[in-house]
């Protein structure tokens, strides 16, 4: 997988996150995905693989849903995985 650059996250997801108080896990996955480490937050493409939606962990409960351009990733929303 290539290295990814820059996490950017929309006003929406954001917004739920604060909500939730989710800022310092969402921040720490961050922090992984930019190091390399995406194993560390799963960090995996969704059925179906043409669709070319991915997703990664932010706590036990809540996963990140997200688009990958180029060396990009964007958040697009958050879901309640439980």
């Amino acid at each position: 997988m290539q290295r990814i650059s820059q996490v950017k996250i929309s006003p929406e997801a954001l917004e739920y996150l604060m909500k939730r108080k989710l800022e310092k896990q969402y921040l720490k996955t961050k922090e992984y995905i930019l190091a390399g480490y995406t194993r560390n937050v799963d960090l995996k493409v969704r059925e179906p693989k043409k669709d070319k939606i991915w997703y990664f962990r932010i706590n036990n409960q809540f996963r990140a849903i997200c688009e990958l351009d180029g060396d990009i990733l964007s958040v697009l929303a958050i879901d309640n995985h439980q």
